[in-house]
């Protein structure tokens, strides 16, 4: 048997929250390395890594580290909770501590974890002013003019949230491709759609900008809570059935705080051939 050779290349650790999965790349103590054309290229589950998400870690002043976020079709996203707590759980372990505060587009944000092992992400406050989620034009954010009377929030990212009978039976990669490049979203949507499955509890099914169908999604989650709580369905304290599994959503009065599982899958080496062909 051929001995291994020690790895090259460019680390990078794999990680999934609720099945939400994600590509990290640690650049502390160097310059940026991703392009649009590199996130497309391990975006592809056949030719690359696969993933919903690449997050990549930077340095930052006043925090313990920033994060940059992209879809797998190589175009940039403003937020990823999910992303945000694989992260937060990763930096804290390599820290030996129960707490960190980051930066991403959207500010100084904070994550803690649980004695239980969960991990939490304060998401910010939500976004209801139809100019900031962004909107086209100005109208009613619980109450869009679009059919199936969806609700608008903006989470760092825009969303667009119908509330169902069952969500089960909708058509979601129909609907959510017509949806995400709907004209009221000058920068297209992520589109939830969600139903009341119990006190305080939803059922929600996601389909992300930039990337399709996902089996979670934190920022879609905290943007249904808000919308839910808002259109007077729930409390401000709401659970989430996810295709991939359950995030605890809770809108307090510093922000909306994100808790669900995090998993490290594995770690590996891009190799230098491969980053060559897609700088």
């Amino acid at each position: 048997m051929r001995q291994m050779q020690p790895p090259q290349g460019l680390p990078f650790v794999k990680m999934h929250g609720a099945g939400n999965d994600f590509v990290i790349l640690d650049s502390r103590g160097r310059q940026p390395v991703t392009t649009p054309a590199l996130a497309a290229a391990l975006g592809d589950r056949h030719r690359g890594v696969g993933f919903d998400q690449l997050a990549e870690i930077r340095d930052a002043e006043g925090a313990d580290f920033m994060l940059d976020f992209w879809n797998n079709d190589g175009s940039r996203a403003g937020a990823c909770g999910n992303a945000s707590r694989c992260v937060a759980d990763l930096v804290m372990a390599g820290l030996g501590r129960d707490s960190v505060r980051f930066r991403t587009a959207r500010g100084t944000l904070a994550a803690t974890r649980r004695e239980d092992g969960l991990v939490s992400v304060n998401m910010g406050a939500p976004i209801l002013d139809w100019d900031d989620v962004p909107l086209a034009e100005p109208c009613d954010l619980l109450h869009l003019p679009i059919p199936g009377d969806p609700a608008a929030v903006g989470m760092g990212n825009p969303h667009c949230v119908f509330f169902v009978d069952d969500a089960e039976a909708i058509d979601l990669a129909h609907e959510g491709a017509t949806i995400e490049h709907h004209p009221l979203f000058p920068r297209a949507t992520n589109v939830e759609y969600a139903s009341l499955s119990g006190p305080d509890r939803l059922r929600m099914r996601v389909w992300e900008r930039g990337t399709g169908i996902t089996l979670a999604c934190g920022s879609g989650a905290c943007a249904t809570a808000v919308a839910a709580h808002l259109r007077g369905l729930t409390g401000r304290h709401v659970v989430l059935d996810l295709d991939g599994g359950t995030l605890e959503i809770d809108w307090r009065d510093d922000g909306v705080w994100m808790t669900g599982p995090t998993a490290r899958v594995f770690d590996g080496w891009l190799a230098p051939e491969f980053l060559a062909a897609h700088a």
